[in-house]
């Protein structure tokens, strides 16, 4: 097989015009990358097949889209459908198409590599064996009509605490289907904001997928998997979703009302015991509790001279920017020492490292949309910038750490075009160091995807021969609910792989919320945890 040659790609969609965000995101990105090749559009002359939804449905669906859904018109660089070969299935040769065979011999003819559907129904058996990788679909396109889309409706009624994106395939005549890949996205208060959030995160699912796809010329997919059929809400079900969403936007008012009013900051607070990352007792842990001018949060450990300090997000109820604050341990509580850097933009997750004689800090400063290292000139309060990089790009929750002789940049960066969120994706790269003068991307940014699992929770640590990378569980419509422990097991400028061997939920204090950050040094941990107001 020839590996230089483009992945030769196919659309199937329901019409020629009026595309989504995330249809235009992905025609977009085939065209910008010269491992792929859009070919064609083909539009299917039935696209939704039997599937209904009521008129009351319909109107709800167009209301909640139009009101909590909305979205800037994404404007294509590079797609332009006038110029776009289209293939209307319905008219090749003047034949009908069920029975599949002008289909196939279209797709022979163009010499396509896979096709990726975005309706509901898909390409007939017999041009789906005309495929070396079949047809590519997400779950959401399956669960749309004519007039209404009910992905996800069913996981905000029953209140789950994610929402699962999948991208699956069909190959040749199958009944079975085969999972390429699955992630999983914090739950949104609205069905429809939350469809549109997850097909925004369902580009760069794709993306990077097809790029696997066309490196290796070999589909990793897990087959076994069957479909499911799931119906529009019944007029039951749209009771009590339009109860529970009326419910939560008259919180929301409130919550609103309360920020203008400078009061109702979430409030964090510290606890602290002793133990390492692979043996910690949070149940055990005594709290370092906030006050109102000094809410602590995103804390980092540092030992200097015998003695151990606490860097952490700081701020008052109330306010809108944090500034770094540091403190020092006396036994298990600790004095306040001073700021140690603050800027006109918000400043949190105060990650402090040493390289040889140098102290430095990476503070998250994505609104600044650069990454910073500072170095320290006295300590602990006195610092100069040392270096930047991923200049115009919104990194969140960055860190540095050494491995195998080489330097590696964990950052969570927010790849969007209306939804800006650092939760779902982690990416990769290989560093020269503090000095960030060569990036080198991982081969498979971003590595991770998903709420439940990508997001920096502190530093990382190597302990007898094992990597562990803490990361935030977001989920149940709250950031910052839970906290994992990662064990990397592969991590190589091509390969990443890690699995999670240990979830901390906030149940090991009474009233708290969530927990969403861990680091230790020293024989000493620490971690926050959202308290209950």
């Amino acid at each position: 097989m020839d590996m230089t040659k483009p992945l030769r790609i196919g659309v199937l969609v329901g019409h020629r015009d009026g595309f989504e965000n995330w249809e235009l995101m992905v025609f977009d990105r085939i065209l910008a990358d010269p491992r792929f090749e859009l070919v064609t559009l083909l539009v299917h002359p039935h696209p939704f097949g039997d599937r209904t939804a009521s008129s009351l449905f319909a109107l709800e669906a167009r209301l909640e889209g139009k009101f909590l859904a909305r979205q800037p018109a994404y404007k294509p660089k590079r797609f332009d459908v006038g110029r776009q070969r289209i293939d209307y299935l319905d008219a090749i040769s003047g034949r009908d198409t069920t029975a599949g065979s002008v289909a196939s011999a279209l797709l022979k003819r163009l010499d396509l590599d896979l096709v990726m559907r975005t309706t509901p129904e898909g390409l007939p058996d017999d041009a789906t064996r005309a495929l070396p990788f079949g047809e590519w679909a997400f779950n959401f396109s399956d669960q749309q009509s004519e007039h209404a889309d009910w992905f996800s409706y069913a996981d905000v009624i029953a209140r789950a605490p994610t929402t699962d994106l999948m991208l699956y395939c069909k190959r040749g005549g199958e009944t079975q289907l085969a999972q390429i890949t699955t992630s999983s996205f914090n739950i949104k208060f609205s069905a429809a904001r939350n469809a549109a959030f997850v097909r925004e995160r369902g580009v760069t699912l794709l993306m990077r997928e097809l790029g696997r796809l066309a490196d290796t010329r070999q589909l990793d997919a897990t087959p076994g998997l069957r479909p499911t059929a799931i119906s529009a809400p019944s007029f039951g079900d749209l009771v009590r979703y339009t109860g529970a969403l009326s419910g939560y936007l008259s919180a929301k008012a409130l919550k609103l009302l309360k920020s203008k009013l400078h009061f109702g900051s979430s409030i964090w607070t510290l606890y602290t015991g002793r133990g390492r990352i692979d043996d910690f007792d949070p149940s055990q842990a005594i709290e370092i509790p906030p006050t109102k001018g000094d809410i602590k949060a995103d804390p980092f450990l540092f030992q200097h001279d015998g003695e151990c300090y606490l860097f952490y997000e700081a701020y008052a109820d109330g306010d809108r920017k944090a500034h770094i604050a540091v403190g020092r341990f006396n036994g298990d509580t600790v004095e306040r020492l001073g700021v140690a850097l603050d800027c006109p933009h918000h400043l949190s997750y105060p990650f402090v490292f040493r390289d040889g004689d140098d102290i430095f800090m990476m503070p998250e400063t994505h609104q600044s949309h650069r990454l910073e290292i500072w170095r320290c000139t006295e300590f602990p309060l006195k610092w100069e910038l040392y270096s930047t990089a991923l200049e115009g790009q919104s990194a969140a929750d960055s860190i540095l750490t050494r491995h195998g002789g080489k330097w590696w940049l964990f950052t969570n960066l927010s790849d969007h075009h209306a939804y800006e969120d650092h939760c779902n994706e982690l990416y990769l790269f290989e560093v020269d160091g503090p000095e960030l003068k060569r990036v080198v991307p991982h081969k498979r940014n971003p590595v991770v995807i998903g709420s439940t699992v990508a997001r920096n929770a502190g530093r990382i640590f190597e302990r007898d021969g094992k990597i562990y990378r803490p990361s935030q569980r977001n989920s149940h419509g709250l950031y910052g609910y839970g906290l994992n422990i990662m064990e990397i097991e592969k991590l190589t400028l091509d390969d990443y792989r890690e699995r999670c061997i240990r979830t901390i939920t906030p149940d090991f204090k009474t009233g708290l919320l969530g927990c969403h950050h861990f680091d230790a040094a020293g024989g000493r941990y620490i971690l926050d945890a959202r308290l209950s107001i």
